[in-house]
């Protein structure tokens, strides 16, 4: 039973940061959209640099993910390059 309620866990955290990593993609369209007729302050524009950079790791995770055995090699390919988890999904944050 102790697997069980570790994975529950594990389920919880990796829903809330989901989350968060949702809720800082809205803000970076809100701010890209804002963009457009003013100009952004220092603090919006790394936002942006933040998240663009965010979505640029997710897609080679993906891919990887996609591959025939892939989600198997993921955990190890996050245990040798641990930059490639969006920020919301590491641990030292």
């Amino acid at each position: 039973m102790q697997a069980v309620e570790e994975i529950k866990v594990l389920l919880h955290k990796n829903k809330m940061r989901l989350r968060q990593e949702l809720f800082q993609s809205k803000e970076a369209i809100y701010l890209i959209k804002k963009s457009i007729n003013s100009e952004l302050s220092a603090i919006e524009k790394q936002k942006i640099k933040v998240q663009l950079l965010d979505i640029c790791k997710s897609i080679p995770a993906l891919a990887v993910f996609l591959l025939p055995g892939g989600a198997l090699l993921l955990p190890l390919l996050i245990k040798l390059i641990p930059d490639i988890l969006p920020s919301s999904f590491r641990d030292d944050i």
